[in-house]
């Protein structure tokens, strides 16, 4: 199985030693296409920068050539204007009108949708680049207990800094902090769950204090963890294969899905992330497949939404997904967050503070928290 790591720029899962460009790097990402340089020796990995350099270039072109180019490029500019004058009060009618989804479509330019500006209310903000209390370097992970204290991990070290429901630094503590931290969760009774090295270990939230490890019967192999409404877990569960497994409160096997993403698609999924609706149904999403597939709380596949693309609904590059408490589905990626209703119909894309949500969870009255590298916003949504 490839190793794999995240992109720095994107958060996109990245072979190593894939595609490879030129001596300076080493890889390059095929979501946002950045050159990259991989980690080693403790180094993480970092975005290589290009420069071409053009103060030796002796060409000069003849000031009658240039004109002669820019006469038919005038021709073009003018009937573009023209079109664009032609096909605006089509897009103002659409967005007047609406659209089937249920909420408004924003249209771009490039065909693809704008965030709805009105669907979300930025209720807190809290944190800034930095190694101090309260301060982050690469957040992706966030969790929400149920007496409202807010867990933020660090992908790289393994720090967890704890909040309360205001935002004001409580404490932290480190699980591990030589693997990344690939996936937290919180329990109503405060229980935190972290995964790191394909092991899923337990810890109380507010102390730090480590409750043990959770087993499996078939030995490491999680990457990712949400809890759930009846005090269990859903996690993502990857080794050679792309397996959903659910576990009671007791850490006993209720259901495993196996090869959740690729039985469906005929295609390996490298990057499984998992959540959870009240009622018990299951949301995988697949990083490398762009989509989301939907279980029963069974374990019966249901339905496939997404796929890669700019379109509403589309995906470029997923990475986060949670179910809010109306059954309402939120997935993250470079465009915003798209909200779909649970059988996976579009309803628009948020954009919280203008930035890219590298984790995404709920607390008890329906507010979301999502976690951008630096920084935590706690948002309203709109019904």
């Amino acid at each position: 199985m490839p190793r794999t790591f995240d992109c720095p720029k994107c958060g996109a899962p990245v072979e190593f030693s894939h595609n490879p460009v030129g001596p300076d790097f080493t890889v390059r990402c095929n979501y946002c296409n950045s050159a990259l340089a991989e980690p080693s020796m403790g180094r993480p990995a970092q975005v290589m920068h290009i420069k071409v350099d053009t103060s030796q270039s002796n060409l000069k072109v003849p000031k009658w050539v240039w004109l002669i180019l820019l006469i038919p490029l005038l021709g073009v500019g003018a009937g573009i204007i023209a079109m664009i004058a032609g096909v605006a009060p089509l897009f103002f009618l659409a967005n007047k009108n609406g659209n089937a989804g249920g909420g408004p479509i924003f249209t771009s330019p490039k065909g693809g949708v704008r965030p709805d500006p009105e669907a979300a209310t930025v209720l807190l903000k809290f944190g800034s680049e930095g190694i101090g209390p309260g301060m982050f370097t690469d957040a992706r992970s966030i969790a929400v207990d149920g007496a409202g204290n807010i867990y933020v991990g660090e992908y790289s070290g393994g720090r967890i800094q704890v909040f309360d429901s205001a935002g004001k630094f409580i404490t932290q503590w480190t699980a591990d902090p030589k693997m990344p931290l690939r996936g937290l969760a919180a329990d109503r009774k405060g229980t935190v769950f972290v995964v790191q090295r394909g092991k899923l270990q337990k810890f109380q939230g507010l102390t730090g204090a480590p409750l043990g490890e959770v087993t499996f019967s078939d030995g490491s192999g999680f990457d990712d963890v949400i809890a759930t409404a009846d005090g269990g877990v859903v996690c993502a569960w990857s080794r050679n294969t792309d397996d959903v497994v659910r576990l009671d409160s007791n850490g006993n096997l209720v259901r495993r899905i196996k090869a959740a993403i690729s039985s469906v698609t005929d295609r390996s999924e490298l990057d499984l992330r998992v959540a959870a609706d009240g009622s018990g149904n299951i949301y995988a999403l697949g990083t490398f497949n762009n989509a989301v597939f939907k279980f029963s709380s069974d374990g019966k596949y249901q339905n496939k939404f997404g796929g890669e693309g700019e379109k509403p609904g589309q995906f470029r590059a997923p990475g986060a997904i949670a179910v809010d408490g109306h059954g309402k589905v939120y997935v993250s990626d470079i465009k915003g967050v798209q909200v779909f209703d649970g059988d996976g119909r579009f309803l628009r894309v948020i954009k919280p503070d203008g930035g890219n949500a590298s984790g995404i969870t709920f607390n008890d009255q329906n507010e979301m928290f999502v976690v951008n590298r630096t920084k935590v916003v706690k948002v309203a949504l709109k019904e």
